[in-house]
């Protein structure tokens, strides 16, 4: 614990919080009324390497049912009652509707609840949970599932631009702009606005060291359901396995065991493989409804959606997506920096999730305390959806509310939503 506090000491050492975000959080709770947004269950399924985890033979549809299934067994609800279901996909084709309808046959929920599949890139999970939460809000629905999935092994990064381009594109800076790699819009965070490749190396060791600690105490075993899938081996031969842990995370990670990496992206380059999120295969998904309806229904009720906001920024330096998003979705909900005990936010690379929180000024034990997507993994559709399972757990085992989920997104944005606790 105290080389963990040494890291993390250093990581703010150039971008000092100010004295009102190292406070205690001070907002009063918010006041329960019948018609708030509740969660009644969130899980995902462990989330593997691409192309050499436990879900590298397995379809996306499988695991995407796997999760729902839990998550609506879980919640102890009705399949029929559910009115909708919305799913975070990037790299399948149309945003992985087709296999989205297959996986909710799969997870036994009936042919008379509606599905459609968002892709809002990096926050396709995140922005399935707003959409259900929008829908019971304006009272479409009562109770909505929220998913997302990816399983980068069968769809590489390369299937999310398109064959053919529109010419005009060359012609427009910033369309230009959203075509730039994403590890090149890392290398433009860090050399913009001063993150060091040695602060991003630290940032990696401590998100595998905090990852690693919680795998150790058994801290994701509420958040994840094993899921029991077929492999097979190099000499063609099948064989099932439960997969029951993430796999990426490596406890013997040091910033100094990174800092003989080679940059990824640029010869000069501060962004490594080892600072970046890993390439990774996995779904989450996430039952919601109005709190009168839960309560009428014995429904448990894990915390509540506050808010949310999305925010634009430039396509190159996309990765500063959080530090505009969050305030936004902050200011929405009546709440300052320092209100929230926990914030979950995604590590595309180092780069952008250490200025983030420097530019915001959060403390850094406040920030991916069971680590982060450098550790975990970022399989794209799913991580939105992910961290909230992630953060509600947490949030109830410190006995704290308040907490807020946030990433970039691909092409130049960020989103925030805010969630508390039901204590």
């Amino acid at each position: 614990m105290e080389r963990l506090s040494n890291l993390a000491g250093h990581l703010l050492a150039n971008g000092p919080a100010p004295a009102a975000a190292s406070a205690a959080p001070s907002a009063a709770a918010f006041p329960k009324r019948d018609d708030d947004v509740v969660i009644v269950s969130a899980v995902r399924t462990p989330i593997t390497k691409a192309k050499r985890g436990g879900f590298r033979d397995t379809p996306p549809d499988d695991l995407l049912a796997a999760a729902m299934q839990a998550a609506v067994q879980r919640a102890n609800v009705d399949p029929k009652l559910i009115g909708d279901i919305v799913v975070g996909n990037v790299l399948q084709p149309g945003a992985g509707a087709l296999t989205s309808r297959f996986a909710q046959f799969f997870a036994g929920i009936p042919e008379t609840t509606p599905i459609v599949a968002v892709n809002r890139q990096c926050s396709s999970g995140l922005q399935a949970c707003a959409n259900i939460a929008s829908s019971i809000r304006f009272g479409t629905i009562d109770i909505g599932l929220a998913a997302g999935v990816e399983s980068m092994t069968q769809a590489p990064m390369t299937a999310s631009v398109p064959e053919n381009l529109n010419p005009r594109v060359g012609t427009n800076d910033k369309a230009s702009d959203c075509l730039i790699p994403m590890g090149i819009t890392s290398e433009n965070v860090a050399a913009r606005y001063g993150v060091s490749r040695a602060d991003q190396d630290a940032f990696a060791a401590l998100s595998h060291q905090r990852a690693a600690k919680a795998q150790q105490e058994g801290l994701f075993a509420n958040e994840i359901i094993p899921v029991t899938v077929t492999v097979t081996d190099k000499e063609g031969n099948e064989k099932q396995v439960t997969v029951s842990a993430d796999d990426g995370v490596r406890a013997d990670t040091t910033a100094a065991s990174l800092s003989k990496l080679k940059p990824a992206f640029s010869a000069d380059g501060s962004t490594t493989a080892g600072n970046s999120s890993q390439v990774s295969d996995g779904a989450a998904a996430v039952v919601m409804a109005r709190r009168s309806v839960a309560v009428k229904l014995g429904l448990p009720i894990l915390g509540t959606f506050r808010g949310f906001a999305v925010a634009g920024v430039a396509p190159d330096e996309m990765g500063i997506g959080p530090a505009v998003a969050i305030p936004a979705a902050l200011e929405k909900a009546g709440l300052r920096v320092s209100d929230i005990d926990i914030y979950e936010i995604n590590e595309a690379f180092a780069s952008q999730a250490l200025y983030s929180v420097r530019k915001l000024g959060i403390p850094m034990e406040r920030v991916n305390p069971k680590g982060g997507a450098i550790a975990l993994g970022h399989p794209l559709g799913c991580t939105g959806a992910r961290q909230v399972s992630t953060l509600l757990y947490e949030l109830k085992r410190r006995k704290q509310r308040l907490g807020v989920v946030s990433m970039c997104i691909g092409t130049g944005a960020g989103a925030a939503a805010i969630f508390e606790a039901e204590l």
